[in-house]
């Protein structure tokens, strides 16, 4: 646990530390499980056309709940598998995705992650994304940072939309909302180097924050898909908005995300 140590160092409230210390040792141990289980049968459940789940999904939710319970005794948590059990009316409470990127999971591929943040009045002020089959920890505290294992991290500089990398997803009911993938698609790729649509939101927008990509957009995600990534890329010197620019929020379905310098750009082209 020397890399949650290190970025701890940089907390300097205690409250926060205890919050972070919490996120991290909750994320670390869910995806130790998903880890060992990525190899074998699953079962998997659909809860749409094309929006499954597995026992993993439920199982490692399990070890995240008890793991928080065990260390911010009483305080709320809205987890994917059991979100109807909280609101984001709570003044604070822990938003979980235990298995971000569950199509890859079940398939194989290894782009997922497990995503836990504390929302303060509709702000994370501490998250952790964890990649379990890299082993990558991305975390953050409001007003301290945000680190990927054990160094600090920032979003990148490139100033030009042909010289950046862009992330994106696609939503679940893709029949409905095909036609403005499309439109978005159409108008951004000519315009950037590349565009990437790797399949786990949270992982996506730490890759923001780490500089892996320039920037991020999607719509159609819910409060766990984004809470830490959002803390991560604002805490890593990035910008996180609507598709108008206005200030994001997790009940608001889109999500834009990316270095500052070329916000403005990508919204003229997205919205």
């Amino acid at each position: 646990m020397d890399r949650i140590q290190n970025s701890l160092s940089h907390c300097t409230d205690n409250e926060q530390r205890a919050l972070l210390t919490a996120a991290c040792r909750a994320a670390v141990a869910a995806g130790r499980l998903i880890r060992e289980r990525v190899n074998r049968p699953h079962t998997i459940t659909m809860k749409g056309v094309i929006n499954l789940v597995t026992e993993t999904d439920v199982a490692a939710e399990a070890v995240i709940t008890a793991s928080l319970t065990a260390d911010t005794p009483g305080m709320p948590i809205m987890a994917e598998e059991t979100a109807a059990s909280h609101t984001l009316a709570a003044e604070r409470l822990w938003v979980v995705d235990p298995l971000d990127g569950t199509t890859n999971f079940a398939h194989g591929f290894p782009f997922f992650a497990v995503s836990i943040a504390l929302l303060d009045h509709g702000r994370p002020v501490a998250g952790a994304v964890y990649a379990p089959m890299f082993d990558e920890l991305f975390c953050a505290a409001r007003g301290g940072g945000a680190w990927l294992n054990d160094r600090a991290i920032s979003v990148t500089d490139t100033s030009r939309l042909i010289e950046a990398l862009i992330g994106t997803g696609f939503p679940y009911e893709i029949e409905r909302t095909l036609p403005e993938v499309i439109r978005r698609l159409s108008t951004l790729l000519p315009l950037v180097r590349d565009i990437r649509r790797a399949g786990a939101a949270a992982l996506d927008l730490a890759y923001v924050a780490c500089g892996r990509l320039d920037g991020f957009y999607e719509t159609d995600l819910q409060p766990w898909d984004t809470a830490a990534g959002w803390l991560l890329v604002e805490e890593a010197g990035g910008r996180v908005s609507d598709f108008s620019g206005g200030p994001y929020s997790s009940p608001i379905p889109e999500i834009l995300a990316s270095n500052s310098v070329l916000h403005p750009q990508l919204l003229a082209r997205i919205r």
